[in-house]
């Protein structure tokens, strides 16, 4: 502000000195005698006071060529004064900005030549340089609105939360599936065509096979039924679960128990966690067969129960035949019961007084013991690791 000039800075003083200009000029239009001079003499005497109730009465004889002259003149006015004003503030501004980015980029410039080692060249420079730029286009085009920021720990929280459902639940989901897509890792087209009454010779290898369900797993007979030993049997196909009462092999009159895992994690490396998940689907007359010592034994489902994880007294058998049962976790993705599923060897032919050396192989205390189960969750083996009991 100029206090020599009233207090108004330079625009203000053109914008003034502007209106002056053209206020003079339209008065000296029609300051020579004009119809129109005279009628606006006397309004302008009405709005002081200075005339009466008379003025209603009066004939206002204003041509209309007059008018649309003096409305033509404050229209160009305004209209040369606004665009020239608004048009200089919109070039001054854009050039500001111009300017502001070229000295942005001049200082860039400068750093990354500073930075650049004394002896670079041009077009290190030069690329150094493209390098930043695209940079910082980069980031500042992928850089999240400041008013969305705030909803960041929302789904930070969100996704930490649905990650460890998913890994606590994920079986639930995908034993099922599995479960009537493929648990086994057969075709089931070598051994759904054998004579179930015709005792075949096998390989050396023992296993499990059940056509129906497209299993074709590795057992592991005679080993320890404590806990470390069968899962690590598990681990590997499914296990030779031996108690007493129900500790009898392949052909030998008793129960011959096999257990496996019917759910386990997804991201589990063992490839047999979903190896039992499709037991339910037996039926009575469904075949299973087991390999054992080059002999390969078939039997027939008898039935099936559920029992409790504790119920291992469920396992005695005293009939007189050879029998198996398959042991796995129910309902699918849990370990809150056991299914049990029996069948009746119906080849080879057995008599009631068929013996086996290995029938007198001694078993331990099963007190206080449980049925094998499935394999630990996300929580149960955080709470093992805190704990010590891994």
């Amino acid at each position: 502000m100029n206090p020599n000039s009233g207090g108004l800075n330079s625009d203000e003083r053109q914008r003034q000195t502007a209106a002056e200009i053209a206020r003079k000029k339209v008065l000296s239009s029609y300051s020579t005698g004009s119809t129109f001079s005279a009628q606006a003499e006397r309004m302008q005497q009405q709005n002081q006071g200075q005339q009466t109730g008379t003025y209603k009465n009066s004939q206002i004889n204003v041509q209309s060529q007059d008018l649309q002259r003096y409305h033509s003149a404050w229209q160009n006015y305004y209209q040369k004064y606004y665009n020239d004003y608004y048009a200089k503030a919109a070039k001054d501004y854009i050039e500001a900005e111009r300017l502001k980015d070229t000295r942005a980029k001049n200082d860039q410039m400068r750093l990354n030549a500073d930075t650049l080692d004394p002896d670079s060249t041009d077009n290190e420079k030069i690329a150094l340089t493209l390098k930043e730029t695209i940079q910082r286009k980069a980031d500042s085009r992928f850089k999240l609105p400041h008013k969305h920021r705030k909803f960041i720990p929302i789904f930070a929280g969100v996704f930490v939360v649905l990650l460890i459902l998913f890994l606590q639940y994920n079986r639930l989901i995908f034993a099922p599936i599995m479960a009537y897509v493929a648990p086994g890792n057969s075709d089931g087209s070598n051994i759904s065509a054998i004579d179930p009454t015709v005792s075949t010779a096998v390989s050396d290898e023992n296993k499990l096979m059940i056509p129906k369900l497209n299993i074709d797993v590795p057992v592991h007979f005679g080993i320890s039924n404590d806990t470390t030993t069968v899962n690590q049997a598990m681990m590997n196909g499914v296990a030779h679960f031996m108690v007493p009462g129900a500790n009898a092999y392949p052909g030998q009159v008793g129960n011959t128990v096999i257990t496996g895992h019917s759910a386990g994690d997804i991201y589990s490396s063992n490839q047999y966690k979903f190896i039992f998940s499709g037991l339910e689907r037996l039926v009575e007359g469904d075949l299973i067969y087991i390999d054992y010592n080059k002999v390969r034994y078939t039997y027939k489902m008898t039935g099936s129960k559920t029992v409790n994880p504790d119920d291992v007294a469920s396992l005695a058998y005293s009939g007189d035949k050879p029998i198996i049962t398959l042991i796995t976790c129910w309902p699918l993705g849990t370990s809150q019961y056991r299914l049990l599923v029996q069948a009746e060897q119906i080849s080879p032919a057995y008599e009631n007084n068929t013996e086996n050396p290995t029938a007198d192989q001694e078993t331990e205390d099963v007190e206080n013991q449980e049925l094998p189960k499935n394999e630990k969750s996300f929580f149960e083996n955080i709470w093992d690791f805190l704990t010590g009991n891994s």
